[in-house]
């Protein structure tokens, strides 16, 4: 029987990526976003490997969240890795002249949005005396830079839950790895920028950043191994850069 993982912000970027390459590995998918279109589409190709079942939902709206996974079909709900990738970046300017709208998203999105799956996910997990829970994080977590103090502070909480969750959840033999990418080419500066393409691109040029595919194999590695391995913390940099805005560009 295969194992079934449900990632959330699958539409694109690095779910997209993990939903690919666990598809290619055997494991069944449960996979979330927001964009139909773009859910329907990866399910139709991925279709071929393994068993995928869409749901589309904000991750923002808690009522919303547990419709959708209260939904589930019985095979799915039995979740043995819960991928916690959905959320962004809204704005990127000194914090006095921020929009209240861009903060609200911000945490909305990348704190309560995973506080909510995960309140819905781990008691099945708990259940089931197994799991593993990957939280997307980012080196913004772990080092503050000047015009990012709600995205900052959003990561931050994301490196404590999940440190926070390993000492709630191994008695249960529930492993929880936090991922901490550094600059990862994908939407995300398209959404940090609203849309401003050549502000987004400018953020990658004269180096080579990371792919979102760079991001799913490290994800797909943690999940992979035996179970007495637990990887608790992985900081992933792109050659070419040392710090959160120390990048050498040619």
């Amino acid at each position: 029987m295969n194992r079934i993982a449900f990632i959330t912000g699958a539409s694109s970027g690095i779910g997209r990526a993990t939903a690919n390459i666990f598809a290619k590995n055997n494991i069944d998918l449960i996979i979330c976003g927001r964009r139909r279109e773009k859910l329907d589409e990866l399910a139709s190709t991925l279709s071929e490997y393994v068993k995928v079942h869409v749901l589309c939902f904000d991750v923002q709206n808690f009522e919303e969240t547990k419709d959708n996974i209260d939904s589930l079909p019985e095979y799915f709900k039995n979740i043995d890795v819960l991928v916690n990738n959905a959320g962004g970046a809204h704005g990127l300017c000194n914090f006095i002249n921020s929009e209240i709208a861009d903060l609200e998203s911000t945490i909305d999105s990348n704190v309560k949005g995973l506080l909510y799956i995960s309140k819905l996910i781990i008691p099945h997990m708990i259940s089931n005396n197994k799991g593993h829970i990957i939280n997307l994080s980012s080196i913004a977590g772990k080092q503050a830079y000047q015009n990012g103090i709600v995205y900052c502070a959003s990561k931050a909480a994301v490196e404590s839950i999940s440190k926070s969750m390993r000492l709630e959840l191994v008695p249960f033999g529930i492993k929880v790895t936090n991922i901490a990418p550094g600059a990862v080419n994908t939407e995300f500066s398209l959404t940090r920028f609203k849309g401003d393409k050549k502000c987004a691109d400018a953020v990658y040029e004269n180096y080579q950043p990371l792919v979102a595919e760079d991001i799913a194999k490290s994800i797909f590695y943690c999940i992979d191994l035996p179970k007495h391995v637990q990887i608790a913390d992985m900081t992933i940099f792109p050659s070419a850069q040392s710090a959160a805005t120390t990048i050498y560009k040619n």
